[in-house]
């Protein structure tokens, strides 16, 4: 891949669930993917593999931890190496489970912290020179439960806070030639393993959602879309939760 004038998006977390659903709709616009994953190579191969066949060499695969410093450098240097231009950069890859206050370790509060809020804010800054160039801009998946700490979860409450603070302050800080926004969903998928909910669980948040239903992965990719190419729109959150905010 070199720079070219094909719009070039680079999503974290986009091998599954929600980062996939925006890695397919931007690939749809017309963009070049730089899709990075932690641990999740299948899928993440089987993602790049059918978005080369439907537009050849429009996907490449990084593969990066973002809880580590050194990884987050090497993935900055690689981007630099692979492409001249980027347009979006859609921080998405998220670290989710429940850390009770007299259960959390210093581990947890590194893992959440870093995972959420530290690899974004650097690989940001990293990015920044590219998206300068470019007039680009970034989106930020925050949290509804940035606003409202989510109970049993306050350390992915904190990192989730921070980077809606992120949000905000960035938008400032790259003004005027990076705009910077960020998406707040509410119950859109189903956490999955430690963060499993039952049955009871589950009714009893969707029956707080004035909506009456959950969303769709589509809904944070249609609103990052939105946003992406919202030229006069900079510093927001856009909450994405069918009223749940507004009303629980």
């Amino acid at each position: 891949m070199s720079g070219t004038a094909t719009p070039c998006a680079l999503i974290t977390g986009g091998a599954r669930r929600i980062g996939a659903t925006i890695a397919r709709l931007l690939h749809a616009q017309g963009y070049r993917i730089l899709l990075h994953y932690r641990q999740s190579l299948t899928e993440a191969s089987s993602l790049a593999d059918e978005l080369n066949r439907a537009r050849p060499d429009s996907c490449l695969l990084l593969q990066a931890d973002l809880n580590q410093a050194a990884d987050v450098e090497r993935l900055i240097s690689e981007i630099g190496q692979y492409t001249e231009r980027l347009d979006l950069l859609v921080n998405n890859a998220s670290t989710f489970y429940p850390t009770p206050l007299d259960d959390a370790s210093q581990q947890d509060w590194d893992l959440l912290i870093n995972s959420n809020l530290r690899g974004p804010f650097f690989l940001t800054q990293g990015m920044a020179p590219l998206l300068r160039q470019s007039s680009g801009n970034i989106v930020n998946l925050v949290d509804i439960h940035a606003e409202r700490g989510l109970a049993g979860y306050p350390v992915y409450s904190i990192a989730k806070a921070g980077v809606k603070m992120m949000t905000l302050s960035l938008a400032r800080e790259l003004a005027p030639d990076v705009r910077v926004n960020g998406v707040s969903p509410g119950a859109i998928l189903w956490p999955e393993a430690d963060a499993a909910l039952d049955d009871a669980e589950r009714r009893s948040i969707v029956d707080k959602i004035p909506l009456k239903r959950t969303g769709t992965p589509d809904d944070i990719a249609q609103a990052v879309l939105f946003l992406a190419t919202a030229p006069y729109v900079t510093g927001q959150v856009l909450a994405v939760d069918g009223g749940r905010s507004v009303f629980s």
